[in-house]
């Protein structure tokens, strides 16, 4: 895939898309003070754009996993598979995460941890899991049980 057409994959909707991340910035009034939405808003918009730019592949890196799990060293057909230096092996996405809001930190924690070791290292430097927690213990974004 040519630099232009990644460019134009992954760029699309961004209007809408920053209205959903300011929308939830709405929500996490009270969790967090303003000078703190930072906290959540900016992983989370790291996370998005590595999710929408590995989707397209999504399928082809699933089952190229399901080929080479088996292996010692598996990152470079994981990698082309995705067409990117990095992937996701995770079953989760966006959209089927919120099929099942009764176990989203559980099952968010498992789509992030499905990400290659160079994006978990990006990851870890948002120190984001502490935030998942602490979304997750607020009754406001608690699912309704």
């Amino acid at each position: 895939m040519n630099e232009e057409l990644r460019h134009i994959q992954t760029g699309t909707n961004i209007q809408e898309k920053a209205n959903l991340i300011w929308s939830i910035a709405d929500a996490l009034r009270g969790l967090y003070k303003p000078h703190e939405y930072g906290e959540v808003i900016l992983p989370m918009t790291v996370i998005k754009r590595f999710h929408d730019t590995l989707l397209p592949t999504r399928d082809k890196v699933l089952e190229t996993y399901e080929k080479v799990k088996h292996l010692e060293v598996k990152g470079g057909f994981l990698q082309k598979a995705s067409g990117y230096v990095f992937y996701n092996i995770s079953n989760y996405t966006f959209e089927n995460l919120l099929s099942d809001p009764n176990n989203i930190e559980e099952n968010f924690l498992a789509y992030l941890h499905g990400f290659s070791e160079n994006v978990q290292d990006v990851l870890k430097n948002f120190d984001f899991e502490r935030e998942i927690t602490k979304l997750a213990n607020n009754s406001t974004f608690a699912p309704k049980k």
